[in-house]
């Protein structure tokens, strides 16, 4: 992988694979410093991590990138990884890095308190930073969204197509079949998946963002999207046209809601697990999260935050199925899309 996938903060070149830390000055480790590795790139996470540094002392350097990268290039390092912590955004991925051994064991009593326990690994090798919602988006011109109160709905004749749905291989759709599956069973995943299929519009989108303005232009009635692609929309991030569309979805949070997260854990090599854990924390801490979640309008770990955006879209159920459950099934649901038409 090239480093022209990675941004380093604090440093203009990131270290090259198997490159020995005391060799890399911005990433040595000294006793009050670690390394970041983090499949999120966002400003304000940055400056969360100067008042982690500015309250403790511990200068933290990050490396950002999408999380299979991250994966690839932790795999590669080995025990030469300047990481101490990992972040991923998704409960699959958080299950690869886990299968991988690429995550430690970590105890502390701040983190059984602040994390929900279906939002943190049973051994404690990776703990849920904020909660992402798998939300449906609708054009009310096309769909009355009353009509659509679970994800069972999706399937139904009615819609025919009107839906529009993301790609296989987003990890994002991988976690939420698994929910089903686990939620009930099999069988009848199996006839929802393909009732969806039979509902499409057009083929499947590769990301979330084009689908929801998909909708919004009536080239499509439903979608399935994160509800933080919308929140972006309407803040104006990504510009006039975008905010302009979103105002024309109506977001649902289907009863009950598919709920994901960001997590983070102490890597297996880590040179200053103490301080890796500190940080993970004060990301997971009420003052902390909260900022963390607001960075890309995702929800803290508990309660729906104070982000105006996410307030217009109402609160939500959570279907209780845990982070570990879902990202244990992932590879099973990905082979139950494949069979069943979902590309």
């Amino acid at each position: 992988m090239g480093a022209a996938l990675l941004a380093f903060f604090g440093s203009g070149t990131p270290p090259a694979i198997g490159q020995s830390i005391a060799n890399h000055p911005a990433i040595a480790q000294a006793g009050g410093s670690i390394g970041v590795y983090s499949g999120r790139h966002y400003n304000t996470d940055k400056e969360l991590y100067r008042q982690f540094t500015a309250r403790t002392g511990i200068k933290v350097n990050v490396l950002e990138a999408k999380d299979d990268a991250l994966l690839e290039r932790l795999k590669s390092e080995g025990k030469n990884s300047p990481a101490d912590v990992l972040v991923l955004v998704d409960a699959a991925r958080l299950d690869a890095a886990t299968d991988q051994g690429l995550f430690r064991p970590s105890r502390s009593a701040a983190l059984q308190r602040d994390v929900p326990a279906n939002l943190r690994d049973a051994q404690g090798r990776w703990f849920g930073l904020t909660r992402r919602v798998r939300a449906v988006v609708v054009n009310p011109k096309l769909v009355n969204p009353a009509t659509i109160r679970t994800y069972a709905d999706l399937a139904k004749p009615a819609l025919k197509g009107k839906l529009c749905l993301r790609e296989r291989k987003s990890p994002y759709n991988q976690s939420l079949v698994a929910s089903r599956m686990i939620l009930h069973g099999d069988a009848a995943t199996r006839t929802w998946i393909r009732g969806m299929v039979a509902n499409l519009n057009q083929p499947f989108f590769t990301s979330d963002t084009p689908l929801a303005r998909a909708v919004a232009k009536g080239e499509c009635g439903v979608g399935v999207v994160n509800s933080y692609y919308v929140a972006r929309m309407l803040s104006g991030e990504g510009g006039a046209q975008d905010k302009q569309l979103a105002q024309q979805l109506k977001v649902v949070y289907l009863n009950p809601s598919h709920v994901n997260i960001t997590g983070a854990g102490v890597t297996r090599h880590a040179r200053n697990p103490q301080a890796a854990i500190k940080l993970i924390e004060f990301l997971a801490s009420p003052t902390g999260g909260r900022g963390y979640a607001e960075a890309n309008n995702e929800y803290p770990l508990k309660g729906f935050g104070d982000n105006p955006i996410l307030k217009r879209f109402g609160t939500f159920r959570a279907d209780g199925v845990s982070v570990q459950q879902i990202g244990s099934k992932s590879r099973a649901a990905t082979q139950m899309m494949e069979s069943n038409g979902w590309k």
